[in-house]
């Protein structure tokens, strides 16, 4: 375990990193998931708002450094 007080902050702020980005990879799986069930149900109008807002959380969160650019190339 840390022994410096250098090390426990980054212990602090590795969790708290952590979480925000676990929190966003959860909302884009979400995001995602709710446009494969909307595809899955023929509703075209939906399926596009559905596909903006998912393509949206997956750009940011490229841009945040959570996930890779091909991943998100992937999904989209």
């Amino acid at each position: 375990m840390a022994n410096t007080r250098s090390a426990w902050k980054r212990v602090r702020s590795s969790a708290k990193r952590r979480e925000r980005n676990r929190s966003t990879k959860y909302r884009v799986r979400t995001l995602v998931r709710h446009f494969e069930t909307t595809v899955a149900g023929g509703d075209t109008a939906a399926a596009e708002a559905r596909f903006a807002a998912a393509a949206s959380a997956l750009d940011k969160a490229v841009a945040k450094g959570i996930l890779h650019k091909n991943t998100a190339a992937r999904k989209k």
